[in-house]
């Protein structure tokens, strides 16, 4: 929609979170409260989008830095909501079509009903259209106030009388507007309100006295103009986007043992007949192939996995890949830039940094493994380490195919042990071991006949 302006509010102190950072940059569901929203007027294919910014404006416009035709312009100081918009004024007085005003801290509105939004403003012909809805509870909210069905303005709860206050209609502070008609418009209002502030729903009134069409749209879903204003209010948007996600993901074919308790974030894909245990969580860039099982207390970020891996319970993956048919766990640490091939299995209490497991190879537990390079059919005792760090400098092993490293083996980087080698439990390889060769690198046992009695006299 090449005529098709989007302009965010972002500029409040959202003082009620008591936060270090600005309100808008809270996250639910692995995105941002502004991100949400942008993504949101995304579906409109906007010609521009400006972002009015005021308390901790650099952290928010930095936040934004990466996104293509986005401006952000400065409301300072904050004088109400007529006067944030008209800071845009710079930008798009010369433009015309349509504006759509959203708010940074109304994350949960549907791409569906800003394009409903905007098609019901186009099709009236209006200077302006107001989304709203019907709810049972309205305090806090600007009431809408009719005459014959139509709006004639819009009022604020502290400005309103006990008839106006018992109307449950309200204002979303979701609009579309006529370019043309708006800033010349929002010049004219005035600040004889509870708040003296420039309140932007005074343009209703003053629209309808000047004759131009007002029209309203009502939002069927009444959560998606919940706004955010306190830490309570983002838990509870946050638990509308989970089952939102889990929803999805049922429908889709995924098992979810407890849905109350499984967190999956948007941007995460899972194959179907997958199933999550509770106390999972999904994040970030992060797929899952089919058939998959992740057990309670796992967390897997920007990964991916592919089917029918099983992760047990109370493992990490972070930043890795996982093929097919791999087991991992339970309490097993994988950190990124590690890949674990076909079959392979990475028992409790393993830890792998920037490595390699080949097909079919094993860890059964307590090991370290970074670094490193293992081939396939490579068995990994228990109690191994590679030592990859000298102090200054991180160094790399590499075990080839079908090597067995004995228990409580050092393996001092950078050190190579061949095809087919062995390495004998409790040694500190420091040199490379050839292919099919057994390596001992370990102090001669002596045993004392007699030292015991000895001892005791």
């Amino acid at each position: 929609m090449t005529d098709v302006h989007v302009l965010v509010l972002a500029a409040g102190k959202g003082t009620r979170m008591k936060s270090a950072q600005p309100k808008v940059l809270h996250s639910v569901g692995g995105a941002t409260l502004l991100d949400r929203v942008l993504t949101a007027a995304a579906r409109l294919d906007p010609a521009s989008v400006t972002i009015v910014v005021g308390h901790q404006a650099a952290l928010i416009e930095a936040a934004c830095a990466g996104r293509p035709n986005v401006t952000c312009v400065l409301q300072e100081p904050q004088l109400g909501t007529a006067h944030a918009v008209l800071q845009a004024a710079p930008q798009l007085s010369d433009r015309t079509g349509t504006l759509v005003l959203l708010s940074g801290d109304v994350p949960l509105l549907s791409s569906d009903t800003v394009a409903r939004l905007v098609d019901a403003h186009r099709r009236a012909g209006a200077a302006a259209t107001v989304l709203t809805a019907s709810v049972p509870r309205p305090t806090g909210y600007g009431r809408i106030v009719r005459q014959n069905g139509r709006i004639t303005r819009i009022v604020e709860e502290r400005d309103a009388s006990p008839e106006e206050r018992a109307i449950q209609e309200i204002n979303s502070g979701v609009y579309a507007f006529d370019l043309a008609p708006l800033f010349p418009a929002l010049r004219s209002i005035a600040t004889n309100n509870a708040q003296g502030e420039y309140y932007l729903p005074d343009l209703v009134g003053i629209y309808r006295r000047r004759e131009l069409v007002v029209e309203t749209v009502s939002v069927a879903d009444v959560r998606e103009i919940q706004g955010v204003n306190s830490r309570a209010e983002l838990a509870a948007v946050g638990g509308v986007v989970r089952q939102q996600k889990n929803d999805q993901l049922m429908a889709a074919g995924v098992t979810l043992v407890d849905p109350a308790t499984t967190y999956v974030e948007d941007t995460v894909v899972v194959g179907p007949d997958t199933v999550l245990h509770p106390n999972v969580y999904l994040e970030g860039r992060t797929t899952l192939g089919a058939g998959c099982v992740v057990h309670a207390g796992s967390r897997i970020v920007d990964s991916t996995l592919g089917d029918r891996v099983v992760v047990k319970n109370y493992t990490i993956v972070t930043s890795s890949v996982l093929h097919a048919d791999v087991q991992i766990g339970p309490f097993a640490h994988v950190r990124p830039d590690s890949e674990v091939r076909e079959g392979a299995h990475i028992g409790n209490f393993v830890e792998l940094k920037k490595t390699v497991m080949g097909e079919g190879a094993k860890a059964g537990h307590l090991a370290y493994l970074g670094d490193a390079r293992i081939g396939s059919g490579v068995n990994i005792g228990a109690g191994t380490i590679t030592c990859n760090y000298d102090g200054t400098r991180k160094h790399q092993t590499v075990i080839e195919d079908g090597a067995f490293i004995g228990s409580d083996s050092q393996l001092v980087a950078p050190v190579t042990v061949g095809k087919g080698a062995y390495v004998a439990a409790g040694s500190s390889i420091v040199e490379d071991v050839p292919a099919g060769a057994l390596g001992i690198a370990r102090g001669r046992q002596v045993n004392i006949t007699g030292w015991v009695d000895r001892k005791k006299t």
